[in-house]
């Protein structure tokens, strides 16, 4: 079998990665070269879940050993020489979409996570032989940043390395079986023109994209959530809790009471700036973000038949399609304390839908059938 090596920029909890490792096509596959994650959370979750080192640190200091710390230099050199020492086929970066999102501030190239962009960039000129695909994910929102610009400049520096660019607007409940509405672009640039001149994505679309009944839906949600078993009580919203969330009279216009406002299985809903409630549509789960990290009223709700209860770190990670459970697991403890629900929503929120990544991974792997 033919294995074609993978590097991973900005690779969060291994969403990407592991789309990449589950693609196959005839006896095309990849391998997992080196990943890259600033986040000392992320990195546990990773480590975790893969067999080869994940290399810790700011990749700008990786690129750039002069900005370390006399302390850090040593580790820092080391971490380049992992990267620069070792050609990849694929370089895929899921880079920091904060600062264009409609979630977040849209401040761009203003935000400094923006600017980590421009570290892909670096990185590629840096090495000694280019990577034959750069594989870019992002929101949907990076198009229209800036009424265009942002992603203007984007493509300006990719096609500067010498880069041929095809870019589509994917949703996760239409390219897959995942009941989660999310939309992101995928960028991927070409180094050679005969490989860009064979990728389509309006081919890949008409063959994979679908839509789904209620009761399809339905089931997709019960392969999310286990109804028949009780969760601990902390995610459940109780009256003893919550008392303002269950409010019994009309307040002005303001009006929130759970037990008569979530009461159906198989539906998301929100509660939004705990003022009111709302189920999502098209019955599949709104667009997990990095914000469910920062309280509970950013985690969707349901009702699972015990009581009402914001979804379990769990099923936010398989609501983006990693296998919690069997292949995948979440850390439990980190640095001798209980491993924190937070961060691991954050983490579900900020990752990648792991069988649209494997989609696009295996079609990639198609045009290098063809055209080796």
């Amino acid at each position: 079998m033919q294995k074609f090596k993978v590097g991973s920029l900005f690779a969060g909890v291994g969403g990407i990665c592991l789309g990449f490792k589950n693609a196959k096509f005839e006896d095309y596959s990849y391998s997992l070269s080196w990943a890259n994650e600033i986040d000392q959370y992320a990195c546990e979750t990773y480590r975790t879940n893969f067999e080869h080192s994940v290399l810790e640190g700011d990749i700008n200091k990786i690129l750039d050993t002069s900005l370390c710390t006399e302390d850090e230099k040593e580790r820092y050199e080391q971490m380049q020489n992992e990267i620069l020492s070792k050609d990849v086929d694929i370089l895929t970066a899921g880079f920091p979409c904060q600062a264009f999102s409609i979630a977040g501030e849209r401040k761009g190239f203003d935000d400094e996570r923006g600017n980590l962009f421009l570290s892909i960039v670096k990185l590629v000129n840096k090495m000694k032989q280019k990577p034959r695909v750069l594989f870019l994910e992002n929101v949907k929102n990076l198009l229209s940043h800036d009424k265009g610009q942002t992603y203007k400049v984007i493509k300006s520096e990719i096609e500067k390395l010498g880069y041929h660019i095809k870019e589509k607007v994917f949703n996760t409940m239409e390219m897959s079986t995942l009941p989660q509405n999310r939309e992101r672009i995928y960028i991927i640039c070409f180094k050679n023109k005969e490989d860009y001149d064979k990728f389509d994505f309006t081919i890949i679309e008409k063959k994979y994209k679908k839509k789904y009944t209620s009761e399809e839906r339905s089931e997709q949600v019960s392969n999310i959530i286990d109804y028949s078993l009780k969760a601990d009580n902390k995610y459940y919203y109780t009256e003893s809790k919550y008392p303002h969330y269950f409010k019994h009279e009309m307040d002005g216009e303001d009006y929130v009471n759970l037990n008569e406002q979530i009461t159906e299985r198989y539906q998301f809903y929100q509660l939004r700036r705990g003022l009111y409630v709302r189920k999502n549509k098209s019955n599949v789960c709104p667009t997990l973000t990095a914000n469910m990290g920062t309280g509970g009223h950013n985690v969707p709700l349901i009702y699972d038949g015990f009581g009402i209860r914001k979804l379990l770190p769990a099923e936010t990670f398989r609501l983006q399609g990693f296998p919690v459970g069997t292949e995948y697991k979440l850390p439990i403890k980190f640095k001798g304390k209980n491993y924190p629900d937070s961060m691991l929503y954050k983490q579900a929120g900020n990752a990648v839908s792991v069988p649209v990544i494997q989609l696009l991974a295996t079609e990639i792997l198609k045009v290098f059938k063809e055209n080796n």
